[in-house]
């Protein structure tokens, strides 16, 4: 940690954000600790600040600073150990026939329409389900690190769309959106294993997921994923089924 800490610019700023209502957990308040300003954060700097935890937002890097609250663990799949379940396997088969393309970060018409249809269906009431174009592009067509929108295409028809960044020891998945309409489909499933075999053949070891939440059920899924890291008491480890019972979630 030392070393990454390091690497990190002495001018680079960290803040705390006041109170604001949890996403995830309804009955909680968080706050989210800010790197800033933004234009120092390149892709390097990045990579150091994944390791530590943080993610993005657009061109916010942040990282979950709660009061009495340590629900969010960051995680990462170790993609050269990463053995999909009998469904896994299913979603990889079913979906096959999908075709990814890599597409410069800019807006498409066709993807903000896919996004709103997402929202709708899968997060209704949650807010960005009223994003507008403005919105939609801050949230995901800003970045100033090395970031790769794909489109999955089945014959002429986009039905899901990746955001990832690359960092320096694997990719970062920052969101996905996908067709709520195809019935049968897994394409949350699909995706994520397809970004850990792009992982391998890069030569990459990781790919982070964001936050693992505990109570959450948007967000308990990564735990589908074996095996995965958690980014636990300032250190990456392995979250075997011995230490996620006995973690404290409230004053880790």
């Amino acid at each position: 940690m030392t070393n990454l800490l390091n690497d990190i610019p002495r001018n680079l700023q960290f803040y705390i954000t006041t109170p604001y209502s949890c996403s995830y957990l309804p009955d909680r308040l968080a706050r989210s600790q800010v790197a800033t300003p933004s234009h120092l954060i390149t892709s390097n700097v990045y990579s150091n600040l994944v390791q530590l935890g943080f993610r993005r937002s657009g061109i916010y890097t942040y990282r979950p600073q709660c009061d009495r609250c340590h629900a969010c663990v960051p995680v990462r799949i170790v993609t050269e150990e990463l053995n999909p379940s009998r469904s896994q396997r299913r979603s990889l088969r079913r979906h096959a026939h999908l075709r990814a393309y890599m597409r410069e970060l800019d807006f498409q018409e066709e993807h903000y329409d896919l996004y709103r249809r997402y929202q709708s269906a899968r997060h209704p009431g949650g807010g960005m389900d009223q994003d507008n174009i403005e919105q939609y592009c801050q949230f995901l067509l800003q970045s100033s690190i090395d970031t790769k929108l794909v489109e999955f295409c089945d014959a002429n028809t986009v039905r899901i769309v990746s955001i990832i960044d690359e960092v320096e020891d694997g990719l970062s998945s920052v969101y996905t959106f996908y067709d709520p309409s195809v019935t049968g489909a897994s394409y949350g499933t699909y995706n994520i294993l397809w970004q850990a075999m792009l992982c391998r053949e890069m030569g990459l070891p990781y790919l982070y997921l964001g936050y693992w939440i505990h109570e959450s059920n948007k967000m308990n899924y990564k735990m589908n994923f074996q095996p995965l890291e958690g980014f636990v008491n300032g250190a990456w480890q392995r979250l075997t089924p011995e230490l996620t019972t006995a973690m404290d979630f409230t004053s880790i």
